[in-house]
């Protein structure tokens, strides 16, 4: 279906026009009509769908023109919350309607002197949007739409109590809008507790059980620890990868990866929680712009759209299968192929079968030559940091917290060339939840509030 076929004003299809939208998506098609009906929605729709032009297409379609806060976008990182500015700004900017981002990791002055311009939209993080209320600077009396983006990893990270404080202080008659990779039933429950009675509309798009989309191909290799890296750099020869995301699961692991990739001449950029919110906007420029590699923490591992992603490499085996399904949904993006790669050791079998079965993918084991990068010396090691023989390797049962620039990764640091410890997240609040992700099997794992979405 074509936008102009959805019987919005010319002037939002010709801005739709301008910035390359004609055709929508299915999940565009299926939910802008019923949203133009002032109806709530509740959408599930696989990463990668369209998701952001599903809410902010109608809310544009809506909006009445004056200058007040109509509409209130909550994202759960900086990043998405970039991105979906970034988005309502160019539309925006063909129809007088004025877009606002706030998040932790920048100057709450700047953002409450943006705020007295009196956007239409806001769009920010839990935890700032919390601090500008209760500073008296954002004022959600005249919210007419209110949009929970990536619900469920809000949901993950321990920011519901948050965002169901915020929605307390919006009108009681306002229009939901929550879009979802996945849907738990806590999720939906919102939803409908903050609703009026036979006003919600949920749309699926996709079959339930089918977590990641088809067009993605799924790999993976078993290596021995020592020879991780070698494996990287055989794959990234096999298949030669135009545009990639390599996830790391520390901050430490990623330096590393960074300095092996640089060592053999690849255009590589970093981006993890020990580097400011400037440098982070920076190396996405960077990878948006033209750099092959981009090698991330899970920072970087939901809601970033960025176009042309090929491949998306995991250097370990992700302990949370849920972790992959979001990972992979940066490659494979608006009906595009793309490939996924894990990266194993022996002992990960068990990992990778969660992961199977999670998703409900089928994966293909392939055998990488590495007898041209055995003998490589790789800059693995950060100079007078590490003693090894060419890695480190974390130990899962003993981790160190180490905290960076508004996120906080685990490290541990040891003999090997490979590198494999939890991630956890916290925040600088005390506050915790506890959630499960149901696929085949049931996985439980604490989450903490991440401090830079605050």
């Amino acid at each position: 279906m074509e936008f102009k076929e959805m019987q919005l004003k010319p002037e939002l299809v010709e801005a739709l026009r301008r910035v390359g939208f004609v055709n929508a998506t299915e999940v565009q098609s299926a939910a802008i009509p019923i949203l133009l009906q002032r109806k709530s929605v509740i959408a599930r729709a696989k990463t990668g769908t369209g998701k952001t032009g599903a809410f902010i297409v109608p809310i544009m379609e809506m909006m009445s023109g004056s200058r007040k806060i109509e509409a209130l976008i909550v994202v759960p990182t900086r990043e998405l919350a970039s991105q979906v500015s970034t988005f309502a700004q160019k539309l925006g900017n063909h129809l007088h309607i004025y877009t606002t981002t706030v998040y932790g990791g920048a100057s709450i002055n700047v953002q409450m002197q943006a705020l007295r311009s009196r956007p239409n939209i806001v769009v920010g993080t839990p935890g700032r949007l919390l601090d500008l209320i209760k500073h008296g600077a954002l004022d959600l009396d005249d919210i007419k739409y209110l949009v929970l983006d990536e619900a469920d990893i809000m949901l993950d990270m321990g920011f519901i109590d948050d965002v169901e404080e915020i929605m307390s202080y919006t009108p009681k008659e306002k229009q939901i809008m929550l879009f979802s990779a996945t849907m738990p039933k806590e999720i939906v429950k919102i939803a409908e507790r903050h609703s009026a009675p036979g006003h919600v509309t949920t749309i699926t798009v996709g079959e339930e059980e089918d977590l990641t989309v088809s067009t993605i191909k799924h790999y993976y290799a078993i290596v021995p620890a020592r020879l991780k890296f070698s494996a990287l750099l055989a794959y990234i020869k096999t298949y030669s990868p135009k545009k990639a995301i390599i996830f790391a699961r520390t901050k430490y692991q990623a330096d590393a990866l960074h300095r092996v990739l640089l060592s053999q001449k690849y255009n590589a950029i970093l981006m993890h929680g020990g580097l400011t919110q400037a440098m982070r906007e920076k190396s996405l420029s960077g990878f948006r712009s033209g750099a092959q590699f981009l090698i991330a923490t899970n920072v970087a591992a939901r809601g970033l759209d960025i176009a042309g992603v090929t491949d998306v490499i995991n250097f370990s085996v992700p302990e949370d299968p849920n972790v992959y399904v979001h990972r992979v949904g940066r490659s494979a993006r608006m009906g595009k192929e793309g490939r996924a790669m894990i990266i194993a050791e022996p002992l990960e079998k068990r990992d990778l079968d969660n992961i199977r079965d999670y998703a409900n993918v089928e994966m293909k084991k392939i055998e990488l030559d590495l007898e041209p990068y055995r003998t490589l010396k790789l800059p693995i090691d950060e100079p007078g940091r590490f003693r090894s023989r060419g890695g480190f390797r974390g130990n899962r049962a003993n981790n160190q917290h180490r905290s960076g620039s508004g996120n906080h990764e685990n490290s541990n640091q040891h003999g090997s060339s490979s590198y494999h410890g939890n991630s956890s997240r916290q925040g600088s609040s005390s506050h915790h939840s506890n959630t499960s992700h149901h696929g085949s099997g049931n996985y439980r794992s604490n989450k903490n509030r991440r401090s830079f979405s605050r």
